[in-house]
C-alpha cells in the first residue's frame, strides 16, 4: 500500500495544495506586530490590520479583472458562502426594487452550492427554472435568451464547469440577462487563476482560495458597488454591511499571494498544462482502452487546462477511485456516493449521457506543479484497472 507521502494527488479542483507563495505570506503575517490584531479596531495595530486586509482587497479586485473596484471585494468564508449571498442576496434586493422580478434562472450546470438553493428560493416565493447544456456541456445564449422575460431578477451560470471544465461563454450569457433587465452572477471557483476572465458584464464573481492553492476557509464575492445586494448575515457593519464577522487577516494575505501567483505568468502555465492535458486524453482515450471523454478530447480556449474529464462505460467510479487510490493515485468522481447508492453526475445527465456512461465518471486535475512522470504513471495504471475490471466482468450492478 503505498504511503501517503509517495501518493500522486491529481484532485486540485477539489481543493489544490498550497503555493509556497501562499506559505510564505502566512509566515510573513506571523511575524508582523500586527498578527491577530482585528482590522476593526482604531488602535495603531488594527488600523495596520485593516491596511493589510485592504491590500489584499486591492489585489484580487486588480486580478480578477472586469474593472471591479476594491470596494467591490468581500471577503467570506469560501465559495458556498460567495454563492449563497450571492443569490440570495441579489435576488431578493432586485426584487426590493422592482416587485415584478420574481424569477431565478440558474444552468443545470451548477455546483450544489447554487442548485441547493432551488428550495429555499422558492420558500422566499421565487419561480427558480434551470437552463440546460448541450451535448457539448455549453450553455448558449439562445437558450437563455429564450426563457428571459423582464420578470427575471438574476441569473446564474458559472464560468467554467467543475467537472468539465468546459468554459460558458459568460460575457454574450450576461449580456442577454442584462436586455431582459435581470442581474447576473457567475461561480467563477474554478476559472479564477486558471483562465482569463470576461467579467466587464457581470454584476457579481464568486470566487474561493483553495482552488488555486491559497488557504481553505476563505473566499470572496465580488459584487459591484451598484448592485441591490441583500445580507444575510447580521450582527455587524463589516465588508461594508454586507457580510458581518471579524475578518481572517491571515488567510485573506495568504489568498491575494495565492493569487497573483497563479496570475504572473497565466498565459505561458495556461499553454503548458493545456499540453498536459491533451496528451492525457490523448492515451486515456485511444483505441481499444475502454475509456472514453465526456466532451471531446480537444483541450483549448473552451476548457479549463488540467481538468481531464473522462468516462468508463460499465464500470463504477467509487471502485475506480479505490483501485487507483490503492495504487497511490488520489482522483474524484463526476456523481456522488450517498446512503449507499450511486448516482450519476447530474452535469454528465443534464448533457444528455446516458446513465452507464455517466455511472463510470473520473475527474483528474492537476497545475503546473505535477511532473509529467505522474501523470505518465497514472495513465499506464488507470488503463491497466480498466482492462482487469472490464475483463473480470466488474460492471456496474
Amino acid at each position: 500500500m503505498p504511503t501517503a507521502r509517495s501518493m500522486v494527488y491529481l484532485d486540485f479542483a477539489a481543493s489544490a495544495p498550497m503555493r509556497e507563495e501562499a506559505i510564505e505570506a502566512e509566515r510573513d503575517y506571523e511575524s508582523r506586530p500586527w498578527a491577530g490584531a482585528n482590522p476593526n479596531s482604531l488602535h495603531t495595530l488594527g488600523r495596520e490590520a485593516s491596511s493589510e486586509l485592504d491590500r489584499s482587497r486591492s489585489t484580487l479586485a486588480r486580478l480578477v479583472g472586469g474593472n471591479f473596484r476594491p470596494s467591490d471585494v468581500t471577503f467570506t468564508s469560501g465559495g458556498t458562502e460567495s454563492n449563497n449571498l450571492a443569490i440570495i442576496g441579489l435576488a431578493e434586493g432586485a426584487r426590493a426594487k422592482d416587485g415584478r422580478k420574481s424569477r431565478v434562472l440558474f444552468s443545470s450546470i451548477e455546483h450544489d452550492s447554487i442548485l441547493d438553493l432551488v428550495g429555499p428560493l422558492r420558500d422566499r416565493g421565487f419561480d427558480v427554472a434551470l437552463v440546460g447544456p448541450g451535448r457539448d456541456g455549453v450553455v448558449g445564449s439562445k437558450t437563455l435568451g429564450d426563457v428571459m422575460d423582464d420578470d427575471v431578477a438574476l441569473v446564474s451560470v458559472m464560468a467554467a464547469n467543475n467537472e468539465t471544465g468546459v468554459i460558458q461563454p459568460i460575457d454574450e450569457l450576461a449580456r442577454k440577462a442584462h436586455a431582459a433587465g435581470a442581474l447576473f452572477h457567475t461561480d467563477a471557483v474554478q476559472g479564477f487563476g486558471r483562465v482569463p476572465l470576461e467579467l466587464d458584464a457581470v454584476d457579481a464573481v464568486s470566487i474561493a482560495a483553495h482552488k488555486i492553492g491559497g488557504p481553505v476557509g476563505i473566499g470572496a464575492l465580488v459584487v459591484r458597488g451598484r448592485s441591490p445586494l441583500r445580507p444575510q448575515l447580521f450582527g455587524g457593519g463589516q465588508e461594508m454591511g454586507r457580510r458581518p464577522g471579524t475578518q481572517d487577516v491571515r488567510s485573506a494575505v495568504a489568498f491575494s499571494a495565492a493569487a497573483a501567483a497563479c496570475m504572473k505568468d497565466l498565459a505561458c502555465t495556461r499553454e503548458q498544462v493545456a499540453g498536459m492535458s491533451r496528451g492525457l486524453y490523448r492515451t486515456l482515450c485511444a483505441d481499444g482502452t475502454g475509456i472514453e471523454p465526456t466532451t471531446g478530447i480537444a483541450v483549448g480556449e473552451d476548457r479549463l487546462p488540467g481538468m481531464v474529464s473522462i468516462m468508463v462505460p460499465g464500470l463504477e467510479s467509487e471502485s475506480l477511485i479505490l483501485r487507483l487510490d490503492a495504487e497511490g493515485f488520489e482522483v474524484s468522481a463526476g456523481s456522488a456516493c450517498s446512503s449507499g447508492s450511486l448516482e450519476p453526475s447530474h452535469v454528465l445527465t443534464a448533457m444528455g449521457i446516458e446513465r452507464d456512461s455517466a455511472f463510470g465518471s473520473l475527474r483528474i486535475s492537476f497545475d503546473e506543479r505535477v511532473p509529467q512522470k505522474d501523470l505518465d504513471h497514472f495513465s499506464d495504471t488507470l488503463i491497466g484497472i480498466v482492462h482487469d475490471m472490464l475483463g473480470e466482468g466488474h460492471g456496474r450492478r
